[in-house]
């Protein structure tokens, strides 16, 4: 069962949301916050796997609140739910450690998909979007260059691969390796990067540079 918590500062949203979720058969809610104080004390007590987080809130917004959740002990995946996806306050999130965002406008089924998929941590949710935040906001010289600096050859290609939106399977197929083959470079990789998912991992890779935004 895959519980989710709900944070947003419109009750229309949340009770949509949370609709749609308990209607699932693997999916409960947690419980709900307005904001991202909240949001804090909300995942203190219910230890969510999912975190449907609004980023544009009063108090404490969707970027803190992300920001000191994923520093916690064994922190939810965090899920941006944003209106618009070029908000700078999108890839700030992302930065802070959020595993994927979707839209308010999303159908229903992509955002039960997408809960899914970020409870898995296996595919990097929406690398076009990505893509086009990176190409706006990473400078190709933060601080993850000298990480992705240490990747071996292999490794760094793999993170290539994984920026495109690949998923294991994929990499190992265009790699020519198996599939644990891939389990093990993707581990190495964040581990090198000292991140905990693959978003994480291809933030970092735009930031230093290794992937530049418009390029495949």
């Amino acid at each position: 069962m895959i519980s989710v918590a709900l944070v947003d500062d419109e009750a229309l949203v949340r009770a949509g949301l949370g609709a749609l979720i308990r209607a699932e058969p693997d999916m409960e809610v947690a419980g709900e916050a307005d904001d991202g104080d909240a949001a804090l004390d909300l995942v203190r007590r219910t230890r969510p796997d999912v975190v449907l987080m609004d980023v544009r809130m009063p108090r404490l917004d969707g970027i803190q609140a992300t920001s000191e959740l994923v520093r916690r002990d064994r922190p939810p995946k965090v899920l941006v739910v944003t209106t618009f996806e070029n908000d700078d306050y999108v890839y700030g999130a992302l930065r802070a450690g959020a595993a994927g965002f979707l839209l308010k406008r999303s159908r229903p089924e992509d955002i039960l998909a997408a809960v899914r998929v970020v409870h898995t941590g296996d595919s990097l949710l929406f690398p076009e979007a990505i893509r086009s935040l990176a190409a706006v906001h990473a400078d190709g010289a933060g601080p993850a260059a000298r990480a992705v600096a240490g990747l071996t050859e292999r490794e760094a290609d793999t993170l290539k691969r994984m920026a495109r939106g690949l998923s294991n399977a994929e990499i190992a197929a265009e790699a020519f390796v198996g599939v644990e083959t891939v389990k093990t470079h993707v581990s190495n990789i964040l581990a090198k990067l000292g991140v905990r998912d693959r978003t994480q991992a291809v933030i970092a890779a735009y930031d230093s540079g290794l992937v530049r935004a418009g390029r495949g």
